[in-house]
């Protein structure tokens, strides 16, 4: 045979072993765009209000207020904060380790509660992503170390590792690994608000067995990155009325896709719903498998507004390293003012707390409410 044709005929056999095999997914920098097929706009007017009552002749009060930003999966404008009766101006700044922008403002000995009144105009979308089974990728870039790490919150401890082994025995793709992680939460997790950490801890999670979205979330993303998928919590507004504004989901970041929006809480709570109304067994048997498939899928509603992501960072302008940060975080005198919780109603008081107003472009509705939302995802 000529040379020409062993050179050609080595090629294809190349070729061929080539597109046989499993090849690894390059991934792309973790601040790659969203890859998400995006629904109708909806523009928003908020007005989010945080009252701060310090402690009775506290010298100095300092309140760092998370600002959301601008990025492929959502729109920000016009942000504004004042505060009443005293008048401070705030400082806007950036944390390095996610790039979270915060306003702060310090207080110098104020006397009775204390206004901080932010204004912004959002224009948010719902985001469903096409998701296709993937090969692994080997090697993360550096930008992805913030979440493949181990830190305060997402804890990837001896236990916790373990258990990701028994969930995931054998890592197949990202995709599937991630379901059956999910699975495992929505099986071994009840919601509670009474007894939760506020602080998307993982091992909270693991050891209660409850929790709320940050618990759900913490350790939905350790288990994730115990086997090699970045994972965050990212925790955002809801701009619907609820009785508190801030809400987090799970951010995972799959090599074909990019990062998907994840919220298993709110699914497990509207299964749950499902369970309980009137019908036929094989009815709801459909929705929740609807359900089920929705979350899979990656699902991130219209009525959801991203403010921070990761966890376990420090504040800028000298400010306390903090797990998460849900609204707002707020010392006086140096002590870190606990996180209200006005949901669980063992509670009856609160250093500060949120009021919130929104004027939305047209009607939003909670996708995570009721069975009329999941008919379209039955099969």
């Amino acid at each position: 045979m000529p040379p020409d044709h062993i050179r050609v005929l080595s090629y294809l056999c190349l070729a061929f072993i080539l597109s046989s095999a499993v090849l690894p997914v390059q991934a792309q920098d973790a601040d790659a765009a969203c890859t998400a097929q995006r629904g109708p706009d909806a523009t928003v007017d908020v007005e989010l209000t945080v009252v701060v009552t310090p402690p009775y002749h506290a010298a100095k009060l300092q309140v760092w207020l998370p600002v959301p930003q601008t990025d492929s999966t959502q729109e920000v404008a016009d942000y504004t904060v004042a505060t009443w009766p005293i008048e401070t101006q705030a400082q806007i700044g950036a944390e390095p380790l996610y790039g979270n922008t915060f306003a702060y403002l310090e207080f110098d000995h104020p006397e009775g509660a204390q206004i901080i009144r932010q204004t912004y105009r959002v224009t948010v979308r719902e985001l469903r992503w096409q998701l296709r089974e993937g090969a692994p990728a080997v090697d993360w870039p550096a930008s992805f170390d913030p979440f493949l790490r181990s830190d305060a919150s997402v804890n990837l401890g001896e236990e916790l590792t373990k258990l990701a082994g028994q969930i995931v025995p054998e890592p197949t793709t990202p995709q599937a690994d991630l379901a059956k992680i999910m699975d495992w939460v929505l099986a071994n997790l009840s919601y509670d608000h009474a007894k939760c950490s506020l602080r998307a801890s993982s091992e909270w999670a693991r050891e209660h067995g409850c929790g709320h979205c940050s618990d759900y979330h913490g350790l939905a993303a350790a288990l994730a990155r115990s086997v090699g998928i970045p994972a965050r919590v990212a925790y955002g507004v809801n701009l619907i009325p609820k009785n508190s504004p801030s809400h987090c989901k799970l951010e995972a970041y799959l090599p074909d896709a990019g990062w998907v929006s994840y919220d298993v809480s709110e699914t497990q709570k509207q299964m749950d719903k499902v369970e309980g109304e009137l019908g036929s067994e094989e009815h709801k048997a459909t929705l929740i498998a609807a359900a089920r498939r929705r979350l899979n899928a990656g699902f991130r509603d219209e009525t959801w507004l991203r403010v921070t992501q990761g966890t376990d960072y420090e504040l800028p302008f000298g400010g306390p390293r903090v797990p998460v940060v849900r609204t707002a975080c707020v010392v006086a005198d140096g002590e870190l003012l606990p996180d209200p919780d006005p949901a669980n109603k063992e509670k009856r008081e609160f250093a500060w707390m949120t009021a919130h107003k929104y004027t939305p472009s047209r009607k939003l509705t909670n996708p995570f409410s009721g069975a009329g939302p999941l008919a379209e995802w039955a099969e």
